[in-house]
């Protein structure tokens, strides 16, 4: 026990000794933040701030509507006797669609020209009598209160005849209802009757035609930018210009705007518009979501960089700016509009000014930086391509 107890008072001994010596004789360290061991400056991308005209252009979601469109429906009850048109097809105006059987009206007109040519003769026969009473009037064999009568009777018949070619002309109206032409140049839809298909008056659907060209292109806009579409409306060219694509397609039209609706909606607080495409490759079709691009405006000399220079905090938008001792400033701004990959400035920065693009993450103000991979003058600034220069084309 007691050599137990020796062995372990030495090993003591000697590991206290130890830490002593290496306590003693171990390297300085310099403190944090010593002279020469500050932050490495942190790699960003730059860009220049531009001064140039930029147009206000604003973006919005329409839909395309038929130039006109008619919903056919028959003015007479009757049974499809045929159907000529082929569904999808391109009409003119006057070409037939669908035909009624026309036996009844057929009937009827022949029962009404039955009747005129009866009124006609009875309305002759009067005349006649009328000239020949008045020649017995002269020599004295009949009043000319008969005279008198005889004429009246003339003027009945008269009244009859005209009625009855009024008859006529209703039955021939009624029998050329039985055929059911197109009331405009346009395409065709689907077939929605068939041969057989009893159909009532101004009831049942029969076919829809749209006129296709030219195109309306629906769009709402807020209304905060009634001014500027007012002051666009009313320019010598009466109408404003608006460029219409498809969503995620390259395809591009241009339209002219020449309708803004006379009230903004309440519910939505928007004003309705409506763009004239001429869509002569048909290319749309009524119906159709697109994108409709609207320039309402030109901001002359205005400040303009990268779009992704501009970060959001809690007080704002702001951006950090690069000064020529190589670091950077914090600065909020105000941004007008943000058109594509660009961000026009209205207050808050200069042109000639350089902003920061890419790196926001490891910055803060009086933060040191190195530009890095720096693009030539006039280079788009692109996510993931090194840029030094935001200027628009």
């Amino acid at each position: 026990m007691t050599q137990t107890r020796t062995i372990l008072l030495i090993a003591a001994v000697l590991a206290g000794g130890g830490g002593a010596a290496w306590y003693f004789t171990k390297p300085e360290t310099p403190a944090a933040g010593a002279k020469g061991q500050a932050s490495p400056p942190v790699p960003v991308r730059l860009a220049k701030a531009v001064v140039r005209d930029m147009p206000l252009r604003l973006e919005f979601t329409g839909r395309t509507e038929a130039y006109e469109t008619v919903t056919l429906k028959s003015r007479v009850d009757g049974q499809v006797q045929s159907v000529t048109f082929t569904e999808g097809q391109h009409v003119r105006q006057g070409d037939v669609l669908l035909r009624l059987d026309p036996a009844d009206f057929q009937a009827r007109l022949n029962q009404a020209a039955a009747n005129l040519a009866k009124s006609q003769a009875q309305l002759a026969k009067a005349h006649a009598d009328v000239e020949r009473y008045i020649a017995l009037r002269a020599k004295g064999f009949v009043s000319e209160e008969k005279v008198g009568e005889m004429r009246t009777t003339a003027v009945a018949a008269e009244s009859v005849a005209r009625a009855d070619e009024a008859a006529v002309e209703l039955a021939r109206l009624q029998l050329s209802y039985t055929t059911i032409k197109a009331p405009l140049v346009g395409v065709v839809g689907a077939k929605l009757v068939f041969p057989g298909t009893a159909v009532k008056v101004n009831d049942t659907a029969l076919a829809m035609v749209n006129r296709v060209r030219p195109l309306y292109v629906g769009f709402a806009v807020p209304e905060k930018y009634l001014p500027q579409l007012q002051a666009g409306m009313r320019s010598d060219k009466k109408s404003m210009k608006a460029a219409i694509s498809l969503p995620g397609s390259d395809a591009a039209w241009e339209g002219d705007v020449r309708f803004l609706d006379n009230g903004v909606d309440v519910a939505t607080g928007t004003i309705q518009l409506k763009a004239i495409l001429p869509n002569e490759d048909e290319k749309l079709a009524p119906g159709q979501f697109v994108t409709v691009s609207l320039v309402l405006d030109t901001l002359k000399e205005a400040v303009v960089i990268p779009a992704e220079a501009v970060q959001q905090g809690a007080e704002g938008s702001f951006l950090f700016v690069a000064k020529e001792d190589g670091s950077v400033d914090l600065r909020k701004v105000r941004v007008a509009s943000v058109q594509q990959r660009f961000a026009i400035i209205a207050e808050g920065l200069a042109g000639g000014e350089t902003v920061v693009t890419e790196g926001h993450l490891r910055l803060t103000a009086g933060a040191r930086v190195k530009a890095v991979d720096a693009a030539p003058e006039g280079t788009p600034v692109k996510a993931g391509t090194p840029a030094a220069t935001g200027k628009p084309n």
